[in-house]
């Protein structure tokens, strides 16, 4: 099966052709233009550069979130229209669960992986996992510990010291920029850099394919987490003063 993937959770994101469990090709994207602007042009170069037709794709995948609202809202409706032109069906994946199977590779049974992408507002999207002995970008892969949530980087720490010991791991850029944080609070523990992420969206993508575990393009969700900023000015603005 051909999986073309795309996460647009962050500002350069990336994209990805997997076949058969098997990363062909992930590319980052262009940061320095928005998502609106390279979409869906840098999906097509990907394929042209392959020699693959859209109607190879066997399926489409895609980071529903958290992360950046716009872009997240550009990528989910690059997918849905690709999808939708060509019949085929689609895989969301949570960010989240993309990095913690990114940092479980080579992880022993029982290893606690936390996934921690920047919010900003000095805020991070958070989620704390166990390895399970089960393969790579399955779901038995990863127990989630504490789903998906936004806060206070000092105080997720405190929330989650009865689970994290020397041997955990923490990865995503919003673990390099509050790796002190975590030096302190969490003492030994490994962090890791920000993977691309596309290429796991798709094995990720596949192993749910496999149990059936597949959308109609209209049926994806975005996990945002966090309000967004114009829904919460809009409410400002009805309230009365």
């Amino acid at each position: 099966m051909r999986v073309l993937a795309l996460d647009t959770t962050t500002r350069e994101g990336s994209v990805a052709l997997v076949e058969d469990d098997r990363v062909v090709e992930e590319r980052s994207g262009d940061g320095s233009r928005t998502h609106a602007e390279r979409l869906p042009s840098e999906l097509a170069a990907l394929v042209a550069s392959r020699g693959v037709a859209w109607i190879d794709i066997d399926l489409f995948a895609v980071a529903s979130g958290p992360g950046s609202f716009t872009g997240m809202r550009v990528g989910i409706a690059t997918i849905q229209g690709l999808a939708f032109v060509n019949r085929r069906r689609v895989v969301a994946v949570g960010a989240l669960d993309a990095l913690a199977q990114v940092a479980s590779a080579d992880r022993a049974a029982g290893t606690i992986v936390a996934a921690w992408m920047d919010a900003h507002r000095r805020d991070v999207f958070t989620a704390l996992y166990r390895v399970a002995d089960a393969p790579l970008f399955t779901l038995e892969r990863l127990a989630a510990i504490e789903a998906p949530s936004v806060g206070d980087p000092l105080e997720t720490l405190a929330r989650w010291s009865a689970y994290l010991d020397r041997g955990s791991v923490f990865i995503g850029d919003g673990a390099l920029k509050y790796r002190d944080a975590i030096a302190r609070g969490a003492a030994g523990a490994e962090v890791e850099p920000p993977p691309l992420l596309a290429g796991a969206i798709g094995r990720i993508a596949l192993a749910r394919a496999a149990r059936g575990d597949t959308l109609d393009p209209a049926g994806i969700q975005p996990l945002y987490v966090r309000r967004p900023d114009a829904e919460i000015d809009r409410e400002k603005k009805r309230s009365p003063r």
